[in-house]
């Protein structure tokens, strides 16, 4: 089964102590002409991603040396912005939270389907090398770099994750506009919708950085049917 996305070579690190689990994520996506490189701690997988650079992280949660949620918060604050598609046994809310308040970018729970973490890294590969033409878009004091990911409010740098930054690029392209919340998720997830949680998560994120620090909010919820960017009254 060809894709499209794996005509490049995609440099894929999986960290995860359980040596079943790499395994058998490792002969799939090999099986998929991918470059992958391996740690079975939260140390060494720190090590790897600030020395190289690849096109997506999977990280488990429960990790020895160094928890995955450290070293997810730790990689943002050094300032990687690679995907990362955190996989855990434990699956309740509180956790799911955590993990995006570190900075993950997706979720999956344990056990997995192949073909689902398939889906998800691509999605966010694809949303990361941001398939759109290079150039600048502003509405009112937002303005997104598109050639540098990167995304201001006042002249003041967002502190964005690849997925808060895509929905912020979709807002932005669509405002005044609304765009829906099915919109979203076929943009950021294609065929593997998270749940509600999952999304209503990364609009909080987004809320945090795009308005928390102004007087002026300009993200706005249209209950029932999505988000929409507005300017002051």
């Amino acid at each position: 089964m060809g894709n499209g996305l794996y005509t490049m070579t995609i440099k894929l690190l999986i960290i995860e102590d359980n040596s079943d689990v790499a395994g058998i994520l490792g002969d799939f996506f090999e099986a998929k002409g991918m470059e992958l490189d391996f740690a079975d701690n939260g140390e060494l997988g720190l090590s790897l991603a600030q020395a190289f650079d690849f096109d997506a992280i999977i990280l488990d949660l429960m990790l020895p040396k160094l928890d995955g949620l450290s070293l997810c918060k730790a990689l943002r604050s050094l300032g990687c912005s690679t995907p990362i598609l955190m996989l855990t046994a434990l699956d309740n809310k509180s956790d799911l939270l955590t993990g995006f308040d570190c900075g993950a970018d997706d979720y999956l729970g344990k056990p997995f389907d192949l073909d689902v973490v398939d889906a998800r890294v691509q999605a966010l590969i694809k949303r990361h090398r941001g398939q759109v033409a290079q150039g600048v878009l502003k509405f009112g004091d937002i303005e997104i770099n598109i050639a540098k990911h990167q995304a201001s409010r006042h002249n003041m740098q967002l502190a964005l994750t690849p997925i808060t930054y895509q929905i912020l690029l979709l807002l932005i392209k669509s405002a005044p506009n609304i765009v829906k919340r099915e919109q979203i998720i076929e943009e950021i997830w294609g065929q593997t919708p998270p749940s509600s949680d999952i999304l209503r998560s990364h609009m909080y994120q987004l809320r945090n950085q795009l308005d928390k620090p102004f007087k002026q909010p300009m993200l706005a919820t249209v209950p029932k049917i999505g988000f929409r960017l507005q300017l002051g009254e």
